[in-house]
């Protein structure tokens, strides 16, 4: 995180060249100026915009249930498929982005978005899964490559004393996909409120804007030629072999702070099932569940910037900001899982007779809509809390991404079993139980993690003391 011009390491201020408080005179070389294509902040947003095109629409067609199709089944063994293959290369995406450069890594991976909606705009006429599941598999491996360039673009990319602003900036374009992409089946569908699937123009509309995305992608710059405001280059991320990877890859399993994050990995992907398909998909119509997605990726952003603050500002203690965090996170978890029961209950057997819809159902469309909106905050802010637990365990960049790559293996292996326990007709009561129960597991072992791995410097949040003072180098 940042403040000021000085760079937040853990919870120590460091002065940077020229800060006021620092000894050290710095040759002002002259910085490039003006908004520059090859600046990190116009590449960061392009990754953004790229983001936002792909997975951002992706987002948004997998929230209302099913892939757009009133029967689940082909969209439920398609996910399977994808989080399989996503499992492995999200794990190997790194190296595979350090041999192939930018530009073929990303444009392969968004390619595969294009292909994926494609699949389902062939269902829509012929019904037949085979074809999906294939394009299911394909997305997996591409997704796999392209968020491992996105993770080595936003490491590499930005000034050590900004990451934090420039994550901010990407996730906030990337989750805007999500809210954009939720208002396309909104329009195209909004009078078919009797509608069981999406016609062939939504998808049409999220080809489209895939395909851009994986245009955009061309435009990324690899490292080598980014130009930081103060003249310094980004450079690029140096991999160490694939034998001396693949044996630190496999040591994770037996790393007990990775032990401790397994829990909460696996179930932060594995509750989209259930609120997808057997929320968003049964109880709205098809225009309100596009309508739905608007606020439930727009909850994101508002989550994820709350926890974000609170994680980082709260207190002086590192240690105690994660408690903390895990303390909200878990009285809000669970008023909203609890809340998910009550409505669950409604309709046990899956079925609900009387689709909901925003503009004709009055009142009765607000408290399943309250709830779809709070499962999309507490989504972000989940992930956030999980996400800063694991830049906490280390400095260096080399551990973390493997920290990173673990959780985002496991996750994607829970997303693959939860798309298959709801293909065998799981209890819906069932799969909300596991689901809440994975978070809730994870919320004592998050903490655990904290006391023991998680260190505290001697200065607090933000870089300031108590009174308000940057503490001395």
């Amino acid at each position: 995180m940042s403040a000021g011009t000085g760079e937040i390491d853990g919870d120590r201020h460091v002065p940077v060249v020229g800060e006021a408080g620092s000894d050290v005179v710095a040759a002002k070389p002259s910085p490039p100026s003006g908004l520059r294509f090859n600046s990190p902040l116009v590449q960061v947003s392009l990754i953004g915009l790229v983001c936002f095109c792909c997975p951002g629409m992706f987002n948004a067609l997998s929230g209302m249930g099913g892939g757009g199709q009133v029967d689940h089944d082909a969209a439920n063994n398609a996910n399977t498929a994808l989080y399989t293959t996503f499992a492995v290369f999200g794990i190997l995406g790194g190296g595979i982005y350090n041999v192939l450069g930018p530009h073929l890594t990303l444009f392969t991976g968004c390619s595969t978005y294009v292909l994926y909606v494609g699949s389902f705009l062939y269902y829509n006429h012929t019904q037949r899964q085979p074809f999906v599941i294939v394009a299911g598999a394909i997305l997996g491996a591409g997704a796999g490559l392209l968020w491992a360039g996105q993770g080595a673009i936003m490491t590499s990319y930005p000034p050590p004393a900004r990451k934090g602003t420039y994550i901010s900036i990407f996730w906030s374009i990337f989750n805007l996909g999500g809210v954009i992409g939720g208002l396309i089946p909104f329009v195209l569908n909004y009078n078919r409120t009797q509608a069981a699937s999406v016609n062939d123009g939504t998808y049409i509309a999220f080809m489209c804007f895939m395909f851009v995305g994986a245009v955009l992608s061309l435009t990324i710059l690899p490292p080598s030629r980014v130009v930081r405001d103060d003249g310094s280059r980004a450079a690029a991320i140096t991999y160490s072999s694939v034998s001396a990877e693949g044996i630190q890859i496999l040591k994770l399993f037996a790393n007990w702070k990775m032990l401790l994050i397994f829990p909460a990995a696996w179930g932060s992907n594995f509750f989209y099932t259930y609120q997808f398909n057997n929320v968003n998909g049964i109880i709205f119509t098809l225009r309100t569940k596009g309508l739905n997605n608007v606020f439930y990726w727009g909850a994101q952003m508002i989550g994820s910037f709350a926890i974000g603050h609170l994680l980082d500002f709260s207190f002086s203690s590192r240690r105690k900001r994660g408690l903390l965090g895990i303390a909200v996170v878990s009285v809000l978890g669970t008023g909203v899982w609890a809340g998910g029961l009550a409505n669950q209950l409604r309709y046990t057997d899956g079925k609900w007779s009387d689709k909901l819809d925003f503009k004709e159902s009055g009142l009765s469309y607000a408290g399943p809509f309250v709830l779809y909106f709070s499962y999309g905050l507490l989504d972000a802010m989940f992930q956030s809390l999980c996400y800063w637990v694991i830049g906490a365990l280390a400095d260096d960049t080399e551990t973390l991404s493997r920290y990173s790559g673990f959780y985002k293996g496991v996750q994607s292996a829970g997303a693959a079993a939860a798309w298959q326990v709801d293909e065998h007709k799981t209890p819906l009561v069932s799969q909300l139980i596991v689901s809440w129960g994975l978070t809730t597991v994870s919320y004592p072992l998050l903490a655990l993690l904290v006391i023991l791995a998680v260190k505290d410097d001697r200065a607090p949040a933000g870089g300031v003391d108590g009174d308000g003072k940057t503490p001395p180098p």
